[in-house]
């Protein structure tokens, strides 16, 4: 008997042993609510996408959307996690690979699947062979949307193909959009990650169904938007 018990003693310590360790930085610290919703009554919206990070140089984070309803914040859904730019976030420049800080607007949904998902309320665009993402700074398209049919290399030396599998489905971030700044950064979305722990070029990535539910929660109606920030700068 006493055989047996030290066996599976040993075999509960090497289980164990073989789980992942997380640290409160994996999990993410909790959220201050109280002190939370008193900086959401400052944005001039009733409903909140909020993305934390604990810190600058962090690939992960943890995404939450936030209702006022009947005059009092709910959160409606999170944590969510979410991957970012290869070098973390902060105030980005084109091509650094930043996922940009602030509280910016929604934009439209899209995606490479030409159906919207049931139960969508925001605005949807399929993406076909013939859209694309503008990033060359010095182009006049830069930071927008282009349909065009003809070869894109002879038009612009950078952009992306919106009918790419990650983008089967996406939501526009309008960051630097009004106006555009030559070289500030562009095609920032929230879309489908490659795994949770690849990072974008600079977006905000969570797996598919968490996308899909995010995007089923915007509502136009309460003039939703999106806050990114690193550790009390989301507060």
């Amino acid at each position: 008997m006493m055989k047996y018990r030290v066996r599976l003693t040993m075999l509960l310590l090497l289980l164990i042993g073989s789980m992942p360790v997380y640290s409160q930085a994996d999990a993410g610290g909790p959220i201050d609510e109280s002190k939370l919703f008193k900086k959401l009554d400052q944005l001039s919206s009733e409903q909140i996408i909020l993305v934390a990070a604990d810190r600058s140089s962090s690939i992960t984070g943890r995404l939450y959307v936030y209702e006022k309803q009947e005059g009092s914040w709910k959160r409606q859904l999170g944590p969510v996690p979410v991957v970012f730019g290869n070098n973390g976030l902060g105030k980005t420049k084109e091509g650094d690979g930043k996922t940009p800080l602030g509280t910016y607007t929604l934009g439209t949904a899209f995606g490479s699947n030409l159906q919207p998902p049931a139960g969508l309320q925001i605005d949807y665009r399929p993406a076909g062979a013939d859209d694309y993402w503008v990033d060359t700074p010095q182009s006049p398209d830069y930071n927008s949307w282009v349909a065009y049919e003809g070869n894109p290399k002879e038009r612009w030396s950078s952009f992306e193909r919106l009918n790419h599998p990650l983008y089967q489905y996406a939501v526009v971030i309008n960051y630097n959009t009004n106006p555009v700044i030559p070289g500030k950064g562009s095609a920032i979305f929230m879309h489908i990650w490659r795994a949770a722990d690849k990072p974008t070029e600079g977006c905000i990535a969570m797996s598919k169904d968490n996308l899909l539910r995010v995007m089923k929660i915007i509502n136009p109606d309460r003039s939703p938007k999106i806050r990114i920030g690193v550790g009390d700068s989301i507060y």
